[in-house]
């Protein structure tokens, strides 16, 4: 038996003691040294050997991973290690920290109930650190912080002791004015970090060392002896002396929950069903007697086990052969394998309980965020992200006959990374692929290329522009083909506040007739309750409204107008992209008396067409999508770092110095981006690093209005000159 079978096998054993697990994720800015301190986690519980802790990149399994330096999967893995005579689980979960990966941290944040934030002591608190921190406290999940790559403030910035300590308390203020800002109300003050409670930690992932208030009573060592070991180069003997993973160690045991601590508070937030249920309670008090939940976090294809799905048990007990539904789908399908995952190999265990993180092999056709169980019950709340495709590529295979294979590694790569998405254009026929950005779509063409053998050809990426109205439209009349049909309706935009939590919340798609739980969502987004119970439909943060009073038979087209109106929002009247924030109220209809002359054919175009006109009648423009751009470099190659940024549309927001370092933030357009990559290391002679970060649709300034419409209109194969709006009400 191996390392990881001994491992598992203990794991097994002890998972019955919910309040001995911690289920932890590491999360940073890029760089930040996530992995190198998950690999000093894995080699102090005997998986690898301990010397090659920060070379092995154990949760770096991806060949990609390792070549670009960058984590691209978060990677789970069970560890047992003993504290204080007692003995522990840690599940972890190492994420990424490139802002083109943030879908993978979302994802993970909903398994783990604390996360180790790590800073590195020179750049501080970096734009990625913010999202990451902001996404972890949204799900309810606990911070503790260790300040990483100490050695750096002596090494470059020659600091003194003082100035040491002075570095720690800014990165401590910035870290817990984060906490202040996005923690839930009630653990706003208690979760604050601080190095006097235990939940601060510093040292260097790389190096193996690491000191924190509690371990300095153990250690006898204090900040004045670190600071001369960095002084003179001794990390190795400090590392003998107050070694990273004990530090972190007693961090995660005694600050960060268990799942039966945790579950108490957070399952109200990311489930949001009738707490007083008696599932509820269950999943709140993590019995493992109780019917099974669980949420799929994370599904990977393998070539041999098929679809592999891994999620946290809040309820329940599952082994192989249990048969267990997924709600969304309604069906029921049975657990081939359960096991545990160490990097990437899956480990098979005989059973899983409450409060643990593991994996299941059998559940065909199971995607990110679904609910198995083997009860009635409502379904867990979407992952809380507004994130989404910015720029998209089309891509076909050079081989014809490859075809087949193409679409089915497609499937399998969108089933992996939920914020992937490929869709067939109807007019060309060619594939297109939406990512997060250049790197997102890089990395997933060579899975294509390297992974599944198919040999494809790309266009340069496309960025994905959005519709939107500047106005109010009047109340305009719309007609079926045949003249029988009439509709009145009319624009006007989503007011911003009620969009922006429309986004936040991930509310989108049909709306059941008086749906309460429906009701309540809108209402929880600002709307009020008469207008609530007339909302039909939501869709990319746009929505129908039914303002009509005693029409006969309006409830029997219900479903054409919902359909009409989703068209209408998913390829807009400028350029057919996406619309956002459109408000349709209907307000007056008039119907033919025979069902036959009010069918699909007649009531589709006369909805999507009078929607069109009173859009373009209200103003509508295009939207640009952009990100926040942060860039360290050289102060030497500052000026040259500017004048790439100046040629880019780039609105720089803060410059700050770290030692001989600039940093420059601004905030950047997707388009002005595309090739940056290269153009920037070209300037700086490679010298300048960056990350970019979602930040989310703006308009597009007037003077590029008409030629980036006519550029994405030539390229969708449209005719040059745009309709009036009075074309549509012909």
């Amino acid at each position: 038996m191996g390392r990881r079978e001994e491992m598992a096998k203990v794991v097994e054993d002890l998972m019955i003691n919910r309040d001995d697990i911690r289920n932890i994720g590491t999360v940073a800015h890029i760089d930040h040294g996530k992995t190198t301190l998950s690999d000093s986690l894995v080699a102090a519980a005997g998986l690898i050997n301990y010397d090659l802790a920060g070379e092995a990149q154990v949760m770096d399994y991806e060949d990609q991973e390792q070549e670009r330096g960058i984590t691209i999967n978060s990677a789970n893995i069970s560890m047992m290690f003993e504290w204080k005579q007692k003995k522990h689980i840690v599940n972890l979960i190492d994420t990424p920290g490139h802002v083109d990966f943030t879908g993978e941290v979302i994802r993970a944040m909903r398994a783990v109930d604390g996360v180790i934030l790590l800073v590195d002591s020179v750049e501080g608190v970096m734009p990625q650190t913010e999202t990451v921190i902001r996404q972890a406290l949204k799900e309810y999940v606990k911070p503790v912080l260790f300040i990483n790559k100490v050695d750096r403030i002596i090494k470059e910035l020659n600091a003194s002791e003082q100035q040491m300590q002075e570095k720690f308390i800014k990165v401590i203020s910035q870290v817990n004015n984060l906490i202040e800002r996005n923690a839930p109300e009630q653990f706003k003050k208690e979760w604050q970090v601080s190095i006097q409670k235990g939940t601060v930690g510093f040292g260097s992932a790389k190096r193996k060392w690491g000191i924190s208030a509690a371990h300095m009573q153990k250690t006898g060592i204090n900040f004045k002896q670190v600071y001369q070991y960095l002084k003179e180069d001794k990390q190795d003997e400090l590392a003998k002396i107050s070694p990273v993973h004990e530090v972190v160690l007693q961090m995660v045991v005694e600050h960060l929950p268990s799942p039966v601590e945790a579950q108490k508070y957070r399952i109200q937030k990311i489930w949001g069903g009738d707490m007083e249920s008696d599932i509820a309670k269950q999943m709140a008090a993590c019995n493992p007697d109780a019917p099974l939940s669980m949420v799929i976090t994370d599904v990977s294809v393998d070539p041999h086990a098929g679809d592999v799905a891994t999620g946290r048990i809040y309820s329940g007990a599952i082994h192989p052969g249990d048969i267990v539904k997924i709600l969304s789908a309604d069906k029921e399908l049975k657990v081939q394998k359960v096991g545990l995952y160490f990097g990437n190999d899956l480990v098979p265990i005989n059973k899983s309980v409450a409060g643990n993180i593991i994996s299941l092999v059998g559940l065909k056709d199971i995607y990110s965020g679904e609910t198995i169980s083997t009860t009635e019950m409502k379904s867990f709340e979407n992952f809380m992200s507004n994130a989404e495709p910015v720029m998209t590529i089309s891509i076909e295979a050079k081989d014809p006959k490859d075809l087949p294979k193409l679409i089915e590694a497609l499937r399998k790569l969108q089933k992996e990374d939920p914020n992937l998405k490929a869709t067939i254009n109807q007019e060309t026929g060619e594939h297109l692929l939406s990512g997060m950005g250049e790197l997102h779509l890089e990395v997933n063409i060579y899975r294509i290329i390297n992974n599944h053998k198919i040999q494809v050809q790309t266009s340069q990426p496309i960025v994905v522009y959005h519709e939107a109205i500047t106005g109010d439209s009047e109340t305009l009349e719309a007609k079926s083909p045949n003249r029988h049909n009439k509709f009145k309706m009319k624009a006007r935009p989503v007011p911003q506040e009620i969009y922006d939590k429309i986004i936040e919340t991930r509310l989108d798609g049909k709306i059941k007739p008086k749906h309460a739980e429906s009701v309540e969502k809108l209402k929880a987004v600002g709307f009020d309750t008469d207008t609530a119970r007339k909302v039909w439909a939501v869709i990319n943060g746009c929505v129908l409204i039914d303002k009509t009073r005693g029409i006969q038979a309006l409830h029997e087209i219900r479903e054409l107008v919902v359909q009409g109106f989703s068209d209408a929002v998913n390829e807009g009247p400028l350029a057919k992209e996406r619309c956002q924030g459109v408000m349709i109220e209907l307000e007056d209809a008039t119907l033919h008396e025979d069902a036959i002359h009010r069918g699909p054919a007649q009531v589709l175009p006369a909805i999507t067409r009078g929607i069109y006109a009173c859009m373009l009648q209200a103003g509508t423009q295009l939207y640009e999508p952009k990100q926040i751009l942060s860039i360290t470099v050289p102060e030497d190659m500052m000026g040259a770092a500017s004048r790439e940024l100046g040629t880019r549309r780039v609105q720089i927001t803060e410059m700050k110095t770290e030692g001989d370092s600039s940093i420059v933030i601004g905030k950047a357009p997707v388009k002005e981006l595309i090739g940056f990559s290269s153009a920037m290391r070209g300037a700086t002679q490679g010298k300048a690093q960056w990350t970019a970060e979602y930040y989310g649709y703006e308009l597009l300034p007037r003077e590029l209005q008409s030629t980036t419409i006519k550029e994405i209109r030539k390229r969708k194969g449209m005719p040059d000159e745009m309709k009036s709006w009075q074309f549509f009400l012909e």
